[in-house]
């Protein structure tokens, strides 16, 4: 069986900027939850999918924010977006889809969390996480934990997560700490590029293993001293910027292998959540599937 593992706060995200927006009579703007609506269910069309879980950032700041001032916090999200968090959460559970909720952790590491567990489990052929989010890149193993971008209809295994990144997966976490992570508030090293991050990290693997000395770098490294001043001058930095970029696998998931099977919609509160949405239609479409 596959594992199918849904980046929720990414998909409304996505379905806020890219599908067209909506509101209902009351002047309630929607569009993004129906376009999450309409996304979920061809998912779970599909015939392969059969085990599936969804995770959504319930609060934005998380354990990370105590850690480093700079991480990224709810400001600037449009209240038009934000307003259709818990409608998108509605919209998973009345879908039939284990919904994972975080507050004290982030839905990445719900889903890494995730990833690891089911992968362990000799049931599973494969998991794919649907993101596109290249955090989740360092969870990737072989063919047999695989990121899905939808939108693009593209997978990551291990090889094109190299290609990609020019990093194995578990220098990832490494890779954002030199380069950043704009979206999260990591600042990265100065002067760090992707090239030359991957370069090393292709090399010696993590950041504890770069040697000080840049006669000990590979030839040819660009701007050596410079790099090796902002890197080790900021090391403690570094390490935290790493700390943040690693995801976590010890998040408290309740349901198991079994509970993810997906059993169908909740007809009461998926029509409950239709008619608010004014998308009776569609629901009774669903519903009668």
């Amino acid at each position: 069986m596959r594992v199918h593992l849904i980046d929720g706060t990414y998909e409304l995200y996505r379905n806020h900027f890219g599908a067209p927006a909506a509101s209902t009579r009351d002047g309630r703007e929607v569009g993004a939850t129906r376009g999450l609506l309409r996304t979920l269910w061809a998912l779970l069309r599909e015939p392969e999918v059969t085990h599936v879980a969804i995770a959504f950032d319930t609060v934005i700041e998380s354990f990370r924010n105590e850690l480093f001032a700079g991480y990224k916090t709810g400001d600037g999200i449009e209240p038009e977006l934000w307003n259709q968090f818990p409608l998108a959460e509605r919209a998973a559970t009345g879908l039939g889809i284990t919904t994972w909720r975080m507050i004290d952790f982030e839905t990445d590491d719900a889903l890494a969390t995730a990833a690891a567990r089911f992968a362990a489990d000799e049931r599973v052929e494969q998991v794919v996480l649907c993101t596109a989010d290249k955090d989740m890149a360092q969870c990737v193993r072989g063919e047999h934990v695989v990121m899905l971008d939808r939108r693009k209809k593209t997978v990551l295994d291990e090889a094109a997560v190299v290609a990609k990144f020019g990093v194995a997966p578990a220098s990832i976490p490494d890779w954002l700490a030199l380069v950043g992570d704009a979206a999260d508030g990591i600042p990265g090293i100065p002067a760090w590029g992707a090239v030359t991050a991957a370069r090393m990290l292709t090399r010696f693997g993590h950041l504890d293993a770069i040697p000080r000395e840049v006669e000990s770098w590979p030839p040819g490294v660009r701007g050596a001293a410079r790099l090796a001043d902002n890197l080790f001058g900021a090391f403690d930095d570094a390490l935290l910027y790493r700390e943040l970029a690693t995801l976590r696998t010890d998040v408290p998931l309740a349901e198991g292998l079994d509970e993810l099977q997906w059993r169908g919609a909740d007809a009461a509160a998926l029509q409950a959540l239709g008619d608010e949405l004014e998308m009776t239609g569609f629901v009774d479409r669903v519903v009668g599937a």
